[in-house]
């Protein structure tokens, strides 16, 4: 009993510990991105072809990590995805260019993909009760270390070391050397297999063939578009919007993670209580109508793209909750096939936000005014994603509610 137990705390630490370094990952680009494009001299839609690009490596790790976690096993698939996140704080260190910043990028989110597939399958082994309740807990760590991760972000990359700052080089490098930490007891936990408990049976064929995996698809891959969207284009937007200095925009973007951390912490008992897809539905709702306001009034309803947190945070860990529920037997597979189609998503949507914003501005013509209804539109398209999120789990619930037996 007491092995089992440090082993279950080893687990969680591992999970968490994960979640913690993927949030961190991911949410520094927010204040980086500024001074990528400066130094590189890129316009909006190269940085849209940076993040489309990057979803690129993440879209290929969710393709193989499913059958690398079968041949080399789960804790081995972890160790993989932290060792690539360090060596590619390595390379974006030593980075010269453009091409070798895309590269670099590349590396990163390979290792992401390959994290956030074996997290997610290591969480619905582990989570086998209060599935909703523990999701969003494993995801409050993401949003955890996504509060700081803008103003930490911020912060190292004005820390003078030597005779220079230490840039977002510098700071991409130390803070990505972090997952050496969650590698170390990896090396010792026992992690669980695959259950074989109820639910329905899993193969790539069959989800091909399910409308309802299609439905969870959308409603993940809408949802999860304007989630990743607010983190990298929030600070970009108040600093050119609105001519906010770097830490202003940067603790808007921290405040918008404050209130997606606590949204996770207490919104799980909630999903649990009215049901899944009903709940994805209503908070999507939310967080799409708080963007569209916060865009529509203007400096002063800025607010309002922090408010947005509250309603987007649910739907990632909710839609692993219904599919760990649904494809219990073959959940590896289930989380395959669906982050591998979000996968996709995201690069289009990178893409699409890049060049709306610089379609409109250049339609336009180039003013100061001009580049603003150029960044609302992006934003508008952001917000349109959770909308979207919303009304795709309309159907979805209609679906659930009338099969016998059916997760809802």
């Amino acid at each position: 009993m007491k092995n089992y137990r440090l082993n279950h705390f080893i687990l969680l630490f591992v999970v968490f510990g994960g979640f913690l370094l993927f949030g961190l990952s991911e949410n520094i680009k927010g204040p980086a991105l500024p001074s990528m494009q400066s130094e590189f001299s890129l316009s909006e839609s190269q940085l849209g072809v940076l993040l489309a690009l990057n979803s690129l490596g993440y879209l290929l790790a969710c393709s193989f990590t499913s059958i690398l976690s079968t041949r080399i096993g789960i804790k081995w698939t972890g160790i993989l995805a932290f060792a690539s996140m360090i060596f590619a704080g390595i390379f974006m260190y030593l980075s010269k260019g453009y091409s070798s910043l895309i590269a670099s990028y590349f590396l990163l989110y390979l290792g992401n993909g390959i994290l956030e597939i074996g997290l997610g399958i290591m969480a619905a082994r582990i989570f086998i009760k209060n599935t909703g309740t523990m999701m969003n807990v494993a995801h409050f760590f993401y949003g955890l270390s996504s509060i700081g991760a803008p103003i930490l972000g911020a912060s190292m990359m004005g820390w003078h070391v030597l005779d220079g700052e230490l840039g977002w080089r510098g700071m991409y490098l130390i803070i990505l050397s972090l997952s050496i930490i969650p590698i170390i007891p990896s090396l010792f936990g026992r992690f669980p297999e695959e259950h074989q408990s109820e639910g329905e049976s899993t193969s790539f064929r069959g989800l091909f063939r399910d409308p309802v995996a299609w439905l969870i698809v959308a409603v993940l891959s809408f949802g999860v578009v304007s989630e990743m969207a607010i983190g990298s284009w929030l600070v970009y937007y108040l600093q050119n919007a609105y001519d906010w200095s770097l830490k202003r925009a940067s603790e808007m973007l921290s405040l918008f993670f404050l209130l997606f951390t606590l949204s996770r912490l207490f919104v799980g008992p909630i999903t649990d209580k009215i049901g899944y897809t009903l709940s994805i539905m209503l908070f999507s709702a939310l967080s799409g109508v708080c963007s569209l306001a916060a865009v529509f009034i203007g400096e002063t309803g800025a607010i309002f793209f922090a408010i947005a947190g509250i309603g987007i945070a649910p739907i990632y860990p909710t839609v692993m909750a219904l599919l760990a529920k649904r494809y219990a037997k073959g959940v590896g597979t289930a989380i395959t096939f669906t982050v591998t189609i979000l996968g996709i998503a995201s690069v289009i949507g990178n893409l699409l936000i890049g060049v709306i914003i610089d379609f409109v501005t250049q339609f336009f013509g180039n003013g100061p005014g001009n580049k603003i209804m150029g960044l609302q539109a992006g934003y508008v398209f952001i917000a349109g994603m959770a909308i979207l999120c919303s009304l795709c789990c309309v159907p979805l619930y209609k679906i659930l509610r009338t099969r016998s037996g059916g997760v809802v």
